[in-house]
């Protein structure tokens, strides 16, 4: 069994979390003592996704080592469907015709159980190139997936209605659940809280949802968060800001400098 020379720990036993978006890569794993360890690489501009990640498998100590399990967070639209309308053999037709901008990926998806939908994504080629020849098996999955499965689980606590907003990357990802379904999901690109007040706002009339008794769940990289919850608590009566730390009872990762809220409820969950 191939063991890490630094902790010398089944290599087996040893995950890697690669999470990619448009502008950013970063990477986290754990010690020898289970803490998580979380660095960004700063990617050059003029290179592709797939020419900095190469880089970085040739340059950062952390992608040196073996590992058992490679998994791949991708910040990429996505497009849900029923779990019992999916067809495999279908899922790229129908995701080259509602996603337009995604031609050359790779489209694959992730069934999110508890939900009873499924997630089809796309997955740049080179990038996937990249990380199999170097992994071999690699699993890929939404960025928001860690997230949608844990708002899905805190949507049964109370009798209350709730939206979550989640926002990275520079976007917001707005949903909300019926029981085990979907009742809302969208993203949209924001910079201002002027513009995810707008939009939160406007899909909280959509669901008929009341200002008095209903709830708006706020969490991720919020553009300047105490004026956006200034702002919203001006509409909506019970509004909340989830941190990671008071969320998951200080746990080590959440106290990891700069750590995405979706890679801290990947480890949490055990996604």
């Amino acid at each position: 069994m191939p063991t890490d020379i630094q902790t010398n720990r089944p290599a087996t036993l040893r995950r890697l979390i690669v999470r990619v978006s448009s502008q950013t890569l970063a990477f986290s794993t754990t010690d020898a003592n289970a803490n998580v360890q979380y660095q960004t690489y700063l990617v050059k501009n003029g290179m592709s996704m797939a020419a900095n990640l190469r880089e970085a498998l040739r340059t950062e100590p952390m992608l040196q080592a073996d590992y058992g399990r490679v998994v791949v967070m991708v910040d990429a639209p996505v497009l849900l469907i029923p779990v019992d309308q999916f067809r495999e053999d279908e899922q790229e037709e129908l995701y080259r015709h509602a996603i337009t901008s995604r031609e050359s990926a790779v489209v694959m998806h992730y069934v999110l159980t508890d939900t009873n939908a499924v997630a089809v994504f796309g997955v740049g080629k080179d990038l996937c190139t990249v990380l199999t020849d170097r992994f071999g098996t690699v699993r890929f999955i939404p960025v928001t997936a860690p997230v949608w499965r844990h708002m899905h689980q805190r949507s049964f606590t109370g009798p209350r209605q709730k939206l979550y907003a989640y926002f990275h990357d520079g976007h917001m990802e707005v949903f909300a659940f019926t029981q085990n379904r979907f009742t809302f999901c969208n993203a949209f690109d924001v910079q201002a809280p002027d513009d995810a007040l707008y939009y939160m706002l406007s899909v909280w009339k959509l669901l008929g949802m009341t200002a008095e008794q209903d709830e708006l769940h706020l969490a991720g990289l919020l553009p300047d968060d105490e004026q956006l919850l200034e702002q919203a608590r001006t509409f909506v009566k019970r509004v909340y800001h989830i941190l990671p730390a008071g969320e998951f009872n200080r746990a080590q990762v959440t106290q990891v400098k700069g750590i995405p809220y979706d890679i801290v409820v990947y480890y949490m969950k055990k996604a």
